[in-house]
């Protein structure tokens, strides 16, 4: 597997035929390195998301990131990761694509509304 670059987008195809009815299914594995939290966030090929839950879909990282972090509540090494910083790591992603103002409004709304696994590490 290997480390995917800040703006390096991994490749997805859509289908309505996964058995989880999310909508996406990775088509290649990738290793995200959060350089705020210095911990690595991974995801295998074929892991399924529903894309940017609630929120107009875009080709980014940012969605894929944070669906792993919120569906394990960990980082890669195991460490407990809390869903500010889920939200904080898909705000960082959707400002280095130069995604500014979506990188504010959805770091409120994820981290008010979503969360999962990560939540219940805490909201700080």
């Amino acid at each position: 597997m290997r480390v995917a670059a800040m703006n390096k987008i991994p490749d997805y195809k859509v289908t309505d035929e996964d058995e989880d009815g999310r909508g996406y299914v990775l088509l290649e594995s990738f290793v995200y390195y959060s350089p705020r939290y210095h911990k690595f966030i991974s995801a295998e090929k074929g892991y399924p998301s529903d894309g940017a839950t609630g929120a107009f879909d875009v080709r980014s990282l940012s969605w894929w990131v944070h669906d792993v972090l919120c569906e394990r509540g960990t980082f890669d090494d195991g460490s407990p990761c809390n869903n500010w910083m889920a939200s904080s790591i898909l705000s960082d992603i959707l400002a280095d694509e130069g995604r500014w103002a979506r990188a504010r409004y959805w770091f409120v709304a994820t981290w008010v509304l979503g969360g999962g696994e990560a939540r219940k590490n805490g909201m700080w």
